[in-house]
């Protein structure tokens, strides 16, 4: 028994790089559900609120939630499985938020490194038999895309306006609002987020890249 609040802490810690990767495409919405189930105090919630960059306003708070103990973090593992959290950041699904039970899925995880386990999600097949769009590739398109970024994002991703505006606020050079803006359309997309499914959609009408630019993500590793 002793013990288990201590893990707890630890599980919550050693995810942490993972869960800033995840979480940082929209970090007002898991702030928003972590205040309505009480973990964050009335300061913790105003410091985490003020910080304009995503990457740190999910630093920040993790760090509180760690700071304040093994029930607040037991009660944020918790909100990482729950539905609206799992539709939201789908990439969730590959994070280990179980600190007991140790079935055959946890038992197999713990005995992968984690960097086989990020390996082996990034490659996962979805139902049409393409890979998902990893992160490096996101970001060399993002290189890519030049000053019609928006028009892209609503015409080609499909993405609110309102969205885009918050994207350009948070982020304060091109690229890492069009690398936001990638990511938010993975999250967004979950299965279908695939580098095929990227490069057609960037492929086609006024809003085309040249293909030197994207047909890498036509490759196949």
């Amino acid at each position: 028994m002793g013990e288990e609040p201590a893990a707890q802490v630890q599980l919550l810690r050693s995810q942490k790089t993972k869960l800033l990767e995840i979480l940082s495409a929209d970090p007002d919405f898991v702030l928003q559900h972590a205040d309505s189930r009480f973990l964050l105090s009335p300061g913790g919630y105003q410091q985490v609120k003020s910080c304009r960059i995503p990457s740190e306003k999910v630093t920040e708070l993790l760090d509180h939630i760690i700071q304040r103990g093994a029930e607040a973090v037991q009660g944020f593992l918790e909100l990482l499985k729950e539905r609206a959290l799992q539709e939201t950041f789908p990439m969730l699904t590959d994070v280990q938020v179980n600190t007991q039970s140790p079935g055959r899925k946890q038992t197999s995880k713990r005995k992968r490194p984690p960097e086989a386990q990020e390996v082996i999600s990034f490659k996962k097949p979805c139902n049409n038999g393409s890979v998902l769009v990893k992160e490096k590739q996101l970001m060399s398109v993002a290189r890519a895309i030049g000053k019609s970024w928006r028009e892209i994002g609503r015409m080609a991703l499909d993405i609110p306006t309102v969205k885009l505006e918050q994207i350009e606020e948070d982020h304060s050079t091109h690229v890492e609002r069009v690398f936001a803006m990638l990511r938010y359309w993975r999250t967004c997309q979950r299965e279908k987020a695939t580098a095929a499914q990227l490069h057609s959609l960037l492929s086609h009408n006024d809003w085309a890249l040249p293909p030197e630019s994207i047909d890498f993500l036509l490759e196949t590793d």
